[in-house]
């Protein structure tokens, strides 16, 4: 089971000039369409003089959810190279904006989508990729007198621990990784008293 994806660290900035056209690219983490909605609405906002703003982004850690525009410029010449360069790379949770200052000289189809796909590995090549965890959630419930079957397997499993409250019927939520899930819940499962919500 794949339970790690590979997305970027921080904000990054690329530029790439081709034939008088400047082309302004910036890589910018994001976890959800909104986010990337609001962040393409911020660029065409600040960047209002531009000929273009084109833009892709990829979301999820399975890595199906994703969009590209070309705002534009002829068909599949700006948003596909930028999403190209997203897919070599793996990446995920990103956006790519890409802005273009129309120069006065034509690029043609194939400079188009050249200058697109630099000015994206540009942003990305100027970034930090990470890769994350998938990770996933439990929740225990147990009797007080069992607290030191569950703490031990806390301390075998080492499971961030998101929640607890402790009286007389006790509460943990764990997060783990994805591909040790079914361990850490079999085990809790097997404490006396203990029930998964």
């Amino acid at each position: 089971m794949n339970d790690t994806y590979k997305t970027i660290a921080d904000l990054s900035e690329g530029w790439y000039k081709e034939k008088m056209s400047k082309f302004i690219s910036f890589a910018i983490p994001v976890e959800t369409v909104e986010e990337a909605k609001e962040q393409i609405e911020k660029y065409q906002k600040e960047y209002y003089d531009a000929r273009h703003v084109c833009w892709a982004y990829m979301l999820g850690h399975e890595r199906k959810d994703f969009r590209s525009n070309d705002n534009g410029e002829p068909s599949g010449t700006a948003g596909k190279p930028i999403l190209g360069q997203i897919n070599s790379h793996e990446l995920t949770n990103i956006l790519i904006v890409v802005i273009r200052y129309f120069g006065g000289v034509k690029l043609g189809t194939s400079g188009l989508i050249v200058a697109y796909r630099e000015a994206a590995a540009e942003a990305i090549n100027n970034n930090t990729i990470i890769e994350c965890l998938v990770e996933d959630e439990v929740t225990v419930v147990f009797e007080y007198p069992f607290m030191n079957d569950i703490m031990k397997i806390v301390k075998d499993m080492e499971p961030t621990i998101l929640y607890q409250r402790f009286d007389m019927n006790c509460e943990m939520t764990l997060r783990i990784r994805r591909s040790e899930i079914d361990i850490l819940r079999g085990r809790l499962d097997k404490v006396e008293s203990a029930y998964l919500k």
